[in-house]
């Protein structure tokens, strides 16, 4: 049977009215939404990132054995160029580091233990301390910067998206918990070595448009993101057998995720060979699998993953990736799998981006369970 959940992402410290005035986010019955801009009487919020709770201190913890699948619905309808609604699982400690660091004395309560394949640089705080060691102020984020520690551990992403482009993405690491990091040897995003972290930055991702297919997502295609859908990823088998499927509902209508057309390439979903073949096809560099590929992907999921839905723009390349060409001096029609999106290399810059007030992503009818068992 599948288990239908609510979303409990406010701490016991702020009212719900606080978190819609402070940041943006309102949360009711089995709905979250995230407005990306919200100018309060002392400050502007812009973006923001929220984690499913199973209670006031502890996340809930999501456990893939194999042979289940999640659901949700989603509208980002108001979504464009250059914004990005995430919804992803990463490996997380469920009480947000409590035990295992002295020094931290807030936990899941007060959203910390944060971690991803990027190991990301920017937080405030790791493993109970202060990440102020090395830190460097963004050059174009007033708000943000890059400290001398990361926080690293796998991440499966679901549902990364706007209006124009959608992807799934499933990032290994050679370790499965969340762990630390230092400096460049972090890598991802905040490092000047991409590739020197224990974590895989690119992940083996599946995005309609990329593998081929331009007609299939977006407003007025196949899959209408003037509307709200319902979204559902599916995990059979286990171990570097494990296979990602993707397919959608919408007006009543079950539709799946489109073949890769491109030549070389085969499926409509992510497994060990749909990922080899893409590497290859597209000369990227196959950190995916150095990181353990789909068998440390399915470790991680068995293992428990917490889930995170956030609303954000990048500051580092535009959301380029995610639905324009990228990188942007490639020709798409000669470069296999540079072209993501219908977006203009020009957009995203988040200035542009953040001067759009509107724009609001909502997740709601989130539900877990065997085989088609989410959705009707």
């Amino acid at each position: 049977m599948a288990r239908s959940l609510s979303t409990r992402t406010g701490v016991g410290f702020m009212s719900k009215e606080d978190y819609k005035g402070t940041y943006g986010i309102s949360a009711g019955g089995n709905s979250l939404k995230l407005s990306f801009i919200i100018k309060g009487s002392y400050s502007t919020n812009i973006g923001s990132r929220t984690y499913l709770m199973k209670d006031y201190t502890t996340y809930e913890m999501f456990k893939f054995s194999g042979n289940q699948e999640f659901t949700f619905d989603v509208d980002l309808s108001k979504l464009p160029c250059g914004l990005n609604g995430a919804l992803y699982f990463v490996s997380m400690d469920a009480d947000g580091g409590l035990k295992k660091h002295s020094t931290n004395k807030a936990g899941a309560k007060y959203g910390t233990g944060y971690c991803d394949a990027q190991c990301p640089r920017d937080l405030k705080f790791i493993n109970g301390e202060g990440n102020v060691e090395g830190w460097t102020p963004s050059s174009n984020d007033q708000n943000a910067g890059v400290g001398g520690h990361g926080s690293c551990c796998a991440e499966m992403d679901i549902w990364e998206a706007n209006s124009i482009s959608t992807a799934v993405t499933s990032h290994s690491c050679s370790t499965i918990e969340q762990s630390r990091c230092d400096g460049d040897g972090c890598g991802g995003t905040y490092s000047a070595d991409r590739y020197a972290g224990v974590c895989d930055p690119d992940g083996c991702d599946f995005n309609s448009y990329r593998m081929g297919v331009n007609d299939f997502y977006g407003k007025g295609k196949r899959v209408d993101t003037s509307k709200k859908f319902t979204v559902v990823t599916q995990f059979t088998g286990t171990g570097k057998d494990m296979e990602i499927k993707r397919f959608y509902v919408q007006s009543g209508k079950i539709i799946a995720q489109p073949a890769s057309v491109i030549p070389g390439v085969d499926g409509n979903s992510i497994t060990t060979q749909f990922c080899d073949q893409q590497k290859a096809v597209f000369g990227d560099k196959y950190t995916f699998k150095d990181k353990g590929g789909m068998a440390n992907m399915a470790k991680a999921l068995a293992n428990g993953m917490v889930l995170v839905m956030s609303l954000w723009d990048d500051h580092y390349s535009n959301m380029l990736w995610l639905d324009s060409t990228y990188p942007t001096d490639r020709n798409p029609d000669t470069d296999l799998g540079t072209g993501r999106g219908e977006c203009e290399t020009t957009s995203g810059v988040p200035a542009d981006v953040e001067s759009q007030p509107d724009a609001t992503v909502t997740y709601s009818n989130i539900k877990f369970g065997p085989l088609n068992s989410t959705f009707g």
